[in-house]
């Protein structure tokens, strides 16, 4: 399987399978491909896990995606302005990532849904209470929103993270909420009343942007039903 990244901000991926290889992906996220791929969708893994999925923001059927000859193409699109990241997997690490972050990987590759065994975490922490975890060996494809950091943190190494903007985690990282300090702070600071705080040792991804940001922005501009009866 060869694939290939491109589009910028407004991202898709090219995969290139050959005769019987294949990949799974979140069902609609197929833009065009070539005539000899097969398509079976189906509930992976059964009927409870699809439904941890679905609430960890896929859908609860995906979507298997099979080449009858070889050279044979698929493309996938991004929901929203960001990047398509490729994470190869050898299966010795597992990954957390944020609710919806699923676009596709190859059949050896594992994805189901995570609770956060902090409550707190998952009420403050801007994920919510349902993550998406990886495991196993092959390649996944994760889409996330704006321009894409990432960082190696060291043992006990943390970092303070705005709320939503943590994207992806190797699993030997830690994952908690910290109250902002201060009441001005609270009150003036614009970052709301909690921060994430992620713990090495292991690799994080930070996104710039989140599709609540995105909609923030957005919605001020849209017409109301007032506004558009006056025209």
């Amino acid at each position: 399987m060869k694939y290939e990244i491109y589009g910028g901000h407004l991202p898709a991926i090219e995969v290139s399978l050959d005769r019987g290889e294949s990949i799974y992906t979140q069902t609609g996220s197929m833009a065009w491909m070539s005539d000899r791929i097969t398509l079976e969708t189906n509930m992976k893994g059964g009927f409870l896990k699809s439904l941890g999925r679905m609430f960890s923001g896929d859908s609860l059927f995906q979507a298997t995606w099979t080449a009858e000859a070889d050279e044979q193409k698929i493309t996938l699109s991004s929901d929203l302005p960001g990047e398509i990241k490729a994470i190869e997997m050898d299966g010795t690490m597992e990954y957390i990532a944020q609710k919806g972050a699923f676009l596709g990987a190859t059949p050896d590759v594992t994805f189901e849904a995570v609770l956060n065994k902090k409550f707190g975490v998952g009420l403050f922490g801007g994920e919510g209470f349902v993550l998406q975890k990886y495991s196993g060996q092959g390649t996944m494809f994760l889409e996330m929103d704006g321009s894409i950091r990432e960082i190696f943190l060291r043992e006990g190494e943390r970092l303070k993270v705005s709320t939503s903007k943590l994207a992806l985690f190797e699993a030997t990282c830690d994952y908690d909420v910290e109250t902002v300090k201060g009441f001005k702070n609270i009150l003036f600071g614009g970052e709301g009343l909690f921060m994430t705080v992620i713990t090495g040792p292991g690799r994080v991804w930070l996104q710039s942007m989140t599709a609540m940001d995105l909609a923030n922005r957005v919605i001020p501009y849209l017409p109301t039903p007032s506004s558009s009866s006056s025209d």
